[in-house]
C-alpha cells in the first residue's frame, strides 16, 4: 500500500519495470519500498511481493555505508537535495558479503514526490580491486627489498613509479622524480643512449640495456647500468619497466683489478724473460747432458707460463669488450687462424682444412683466436716427429647449426684438465687449461656448445657447435 492507503500508482511501477537494471521506487518520507522490478528482486534474493513489505534501510543489517555514513541520513539527504546522491554499501545474505552501488534521485511521477533507487552489484569489481591492491603491495615490497633501482615509465619515457633506491641514487625525492623524463637524470655524453634504448623498447618491444652516468643533485657523476623491457597490453607498448645498477664500486674494482693484472703481467713476463735468458746461456755453457737437459725443460717451463700470460690478457680483453655474435663465415676465420698460427708452427706440421665455402655462423670475432688457439695446443703437445691436425666443418641436418672440429694424433687431453671444463675440479694444471676455458668462454659467447673426445687417430677431438643466423 503506498503513503495514503491505496495501491502504488501504476505509473510508477511501470516506470520502474521498464528500466533493465535493479530499481526501487520507495516513499521519500518512511524509506517504505513501494515498487520493485524483476532485476531488483534477483540481485537482492526477494520476491517484489516481500520487497514492498520492506524499508530501503531493511535490505541489510549493516546501516553505515562504506564510507561510515549513517544509510538513513544519506538517504534523507538525497530526497532534499537535487541530482543523483551514490554511495556505496555492505550487505550480507545466504549468498555471502557483496558490494552494493546505489545511486538515489528524487523525481515527481504522476504529481508525487518518489525517491528511485537504483541497484548494482560491484562485488567483482571490489574484489578486483582489492587484488590489484594485494598485488600492488607485493610489487612494493619486492621494489622495496631488491638492491636496485626499479622503475616504471610511461608510454612518453616519463617516470610514472620508481622505488627508494632511485631516489636515493638520483638524491632527489617523489614530488622531483613524478612526471620526469628518464633521460633528464643522466649527463649529456651518455642522455642520447638512455633515449635510444628506451625507443627500442617502444618501437621493437624488446629488452634494451646500455651504460649510462647518472648526475645527481649534489652533481656527482655515478656510472649507472639500465635494463629496460616494455610492458604490453592488449598488443599495444603501454610503458617500460627498468633496473637500475649503480657501477661505482664494481667499476673502481674492476679498474683496479686491471691495474693490478698489468702490472704482475709485466713483472711475470720481464722476469721469466729473465730466466729464459739465463737459462739457455747456461745450457750452452754445461757439458753434462742431463743438465743441459733439464735446464732445457726450465726454458720449456718459462715458455709455457709466458704463453699463460698472454692468453690470461686475451681473457681479459675478452671479458672487458663483452663482444656481441655477429654474421661470420666459417671458411674466413679458419684462414684467419691459421695466418695467426707462429710460423715455426705452422710449418712443422700438416695440417689439413676441410671447410666448406658459404657456411656463414653467429658468433663472436674471437672465432679466429679461438681455432688458433685449438690448432697451437694440438702442435705443441703433440710428441710425434711431425705432428698432423685436421680441421673440417659441416652444416648439420636441423639447418640452424653448424659444426666446426679440430682433430689431432697427439697424446690427447689429461683427463684432469677435461674436469676442468667439466666442473669436477678447479685447479688450471697445464697452459692449455687456460687456453680451453677461453675457447669455451668465446664458444659459449655466441650461443655455441663445446665438446672434447677422442680422435679416430688416437688424439684430442674438440667440436664446436655454432649457430647459423636467423635468415640463413
Amino acid at each position: 500500500m503506498d503513503r495514503d492507503g491505496e495501491a502504488t500508482p501504476r505509473v510508477v511501477r511501470s516506470f520502474v519495470e521498464a528500466i533493465p537494471t535493479p530499481t526501487l521506487a520507495c516513499d521519500p518520507e518512511t524509506h517504505a519500498i513501494r515498487a520493485a522490478n524483476a532485476p531488483a528482486a534477483e540481485l537482492i534474493g526477494q520476491d517484489r511481493g516481500t520487497l514492498t513489505l520492506m524499508g530501503l534501510t531493511d535490505l541489510d543489517e549493516t546501516d553505515e555505508t562504506v564510507d561510515g555514513d549513517p544509510v538513513g541520513a544519506v538517504v534523507d539527504d538525497a530526497v532534499d537535495r537535487e541530482g543523483v546522491t551514490e554511495f556505496e554499501w555492505e550487505t550480507v545474505d545466504e549468498r555471502g558479503r557483496r558490494r552494493l552501488a546505489v545511486s538515489l534521485h528524487a523525481t515527481t511521477i504522476a504529481d508525487e514526490r518518489w525517491l528511485i533507487v537504483g541497484l548494482t552489484d560491484v562485488t567483482d569489481r571490489v574484489t578486483a580491486e582489492e587484488s590489484l591492491r594485494s598485488q600492488l603491495r607485493v610489487v612494493d615490497a619486492v621494489a622495496s627489498t631488491v638492491p636496485a633501482a626499479l622503475f616504471q615509465c610511461s608510454v612518453d619515457g616519463t617516470l610514472a613509479r620508481w622505488n627508494d633506491r632511485l631516489a636515493a641514487d638520483a638524491e632527489r625525492d617523489g614530488e622531483e622524480l613524478s612526471g620526469t623524463d628518464l633521460t633528464v637524470l643522466f649527463d649529456d655524453e651518455t642522455r642520447d643512449g638512455v633515449a635510444e634504448a628506451l625507443r627500442r623498447v617502444y618501437r621493437d618491444r624488446e629488452p634494451a640495456d646500455c651504460e649510462a652516468t647518472l648526475l645527481t643533485r649534489s652533481g656527482e657523476r655515478v656510472p649507472y647500468r639500465l635494463a629496460l623491457g616494455p610492458i604490453v597490453d592488449d598488443g599495444e607498448v603501454t610503458g617500460a619497466i627498468g633496473v637500475g645498477e649503480d657501477r661505482t664500486e664494481a667499476s673502481l674494482r674492476e679498474e683496479r683489478l686491471a691495474v693490478l693484472t698489468r702490472v704482475l703481467r709485466h713483472n711475470f713476463r720481464n722476469d721469466l724473460n729473465v730466466v729464459t735468458g739465463f737459462t739457455e746461456r747456461a745450457i750452452e755453457s754445461v757439458d753434462d747432458p742431463d743438465l743441459a737437459t733439464e735446464l732445457e725443460r726450465v726454458v720449456d717451463t718459462a715458455e709455457r707460463l709466458l704463453r699463460v700470460g698472454e692468453t690470461s690478457r686475451r681473457v681479459e680483453r675478452l671479458l672487458s669488450d663483452r663482444p656481441a655474435p655477429t654474421r661470420l663465415d666459417l671458411a674466413e676465420a679458419v684462414d684467419e687462424a691459421l695466418i695467426s698460427l707462429p710460423a715455426e708452427l705452422r710449418e712443422g706440421a700438416d695440417i689439413e682444412v676441410d671447410v666448406p665455402e658459404g657456411v656463414t655462423v653467429s658468433a663472436i670475432g674471437y672465432l679466429a683466436e679461438a681455432i688458433t688457439e685449438l690448432v697451437d695446443n694440438a702442435i705443441r703437445h703433440s710428441e710425434a716427429e711431425r705432428p698432423r691436425v685436421e680441421i673440417t666443418a659441416a652444416e648439420l641436418p636441423s639447418e640452424s647449426w653448424a659444426s666446426l672440429v679440430v682433430a689431432d694424433d697427439g697424446p690427447g687431453i689429461p683427463p684432469a684438465e677435461r674436469s676442468v671444463l667439466t666442473g669436477e675440479e678447479t685447479p688450471l694444471e697445464h697452459a692449455s687449461g687456460l687456453g680451453l676455458w677461453y675457447v669455451n668462454w668465446i664458444v659459449s659467447a655466441g650461443g655455441g656448445s663445446f665438446d672434447i673426445g677422442s680422435a679416430s687417430a688416437g688424439g684430442t677431438r674438440i667440436e664446436m657447435d655454432l649457430r647459423t643466423p636467423d635468415d640463413e
